[in-house]
């Protein structure tokens, strides 16, 4: 699975793994694909110090990446308490309402959320690049579209290749401009932030808006046969992450949560506001259908939905309610029914595409793969 994208950043298989678990990324790019950490959660400099040191020393000398979210806009002086004080007590009364209505606990005295979207925050998100740079990362992603243009340059003077996430292909041809090296087009189908159009059609509409820039496929794709689809329609790699939730490295330290995934099937996830603010898919559950109701106040926008329901999902999360518990995720979770190893996963990946290659070739008229 190399195209000249994954032969120019050393990576055997062109296969992006997108993940908040150190384990996993080092796991990725262990298999031969390129492993990508994930940097939102990380809230504390020396937290995201700590795991880029274990993925250094445990990705067997393989490349790796970080992933963060950043405004392409800088906002100055724009505190956290600031943005907190700007939500709604009557949001703040449906979250009391809601958890109380399922019983969810309150967590200890003095114990602090562990569930923070604050990496979008400019001082967040520069000072994650600030220790990321320290780090012989090959790749940065951004989630919010492009980054700035001084953290791309910053990028570029370090042999760093940037990467930005596009919904369209009016999207894409703003990277472009932006000076991205690699765009993802990320279908519909995507856990997460995602937007309106099908990876299907998305994918070669992108590759024809940012031609010759590389393009990877994001949305949707969990088998071989996928991958070798995505590359058909132009792409040079695809950008997995659902994928990865249920593998035996991953931590999701809750076991209700990893049965309700292997359990899922693909129309059991839902794009919502619930979480961020942003339409972003993940499993449908009772806490997404309260803010989905017509009846209630609905959600705000990005940043202020993320800090108001943080110390709920945390809660939520820390003593499993289940009829609540949700994670983001792609329509791919349908293929997720059983817990592997990353390398098994890469496995799975490899023989499908051969499968298909050699089915395409049969079709062509050639023999051989």
């Amino acid at each position: 699975m190399q195209t000249e994208l994954s032969r120019k950043l050393g990576v055997e298989h062109a296969v992006f793994g997108f993940t908040p678990f150190p384990a996993v990324a080092a796991a990725i790019s262990r298999a031969g694909g390129f492993g990508v950490l994930g940097a939102v959660r990380y809230t504390a400099p020396d937290d995201l110090k700590r795991d880029l040191d274990w993925l250094d020393a445990h990705a067997g000398g393989r490349p790796y990446g970080l992933d963060v979210v950043m405004p392409a806009k800088k906002v100055e002086g724009v505190t956290e308490a600031d943005v907190e004080a700007m939500i709604p007590q009557e949001h703040r009364r449906f979250v009391r309402d809601t958890l109380a209505r399922y019983g969810v606990p309150e967590l200890a005295e003095g114990e602090a959320s562990g569930w923070r979207i604050t990496g979008w925050m400019e001082q967040v998100a520069r000072t994650q690049l600030d220790v990321a740079f320290g780090y012989p990362i090959k790749l940065l992603a951004n989630a919010l579209g492009s980054p700035p243009a001084d953290v791309v340059a910053r990028a570029h003077d370090r042999g760093v290749q940037v990467a930005a996430l596009a919904g369209s292909a009016r999207h894409a041809r703003k990277h472009r401009e932006a000076g991205i090296d690699i765009v993802v087009a990320q279908g519909y189908e995507a856990g997460g932030h995602t937007g309106e159009i099908a990876t299907m059609v998305l994918t070669p509409e992108i590759v024809d808006a940012v031609d010759p820039l590389p393009v990877l496929a994001a949305g949707g794709i969990g088998s071989g046969q996928q991958v070798a689809a995505a590359l058909t329609l132009g792409a040079q790699g695809v950008w997995l992450g659902s994928l990865w939730l249920t593998t035996t490295e991953a931590d999701l330290h809750s076991t209700a949560l990893t049965r309700k995934l292997l359990a899922a099937g693909s129309g059991d996830t839902v794009r919502s506001r619930a979480l961020t603010g942003k339409p972003a898919r993940q499993l449908r559950t009772e806490w997404t259908d309260a803010w989905d109701d017509p009846a209630g106040p609905g959600t705000l926008p990005m940043p202020l939905q993320g800090l108001l329901v943080a110390d709920a999902v945390s809660r939520i999360q820390k003593y499993e309610v289940e009829p609540l518990l949700g994670t983001p995720v792609g329509q791919i979770v349908g293929r997720m029914s059983s817990e592997r190893s990353v390398q098994a996963v890469f496995d799975d990946l490899t023989r499908g595409f051969e499968m298909a290659v050699d089915r395409i070739n049969r079709i062509a008229g050639r023999s051989g793969t």
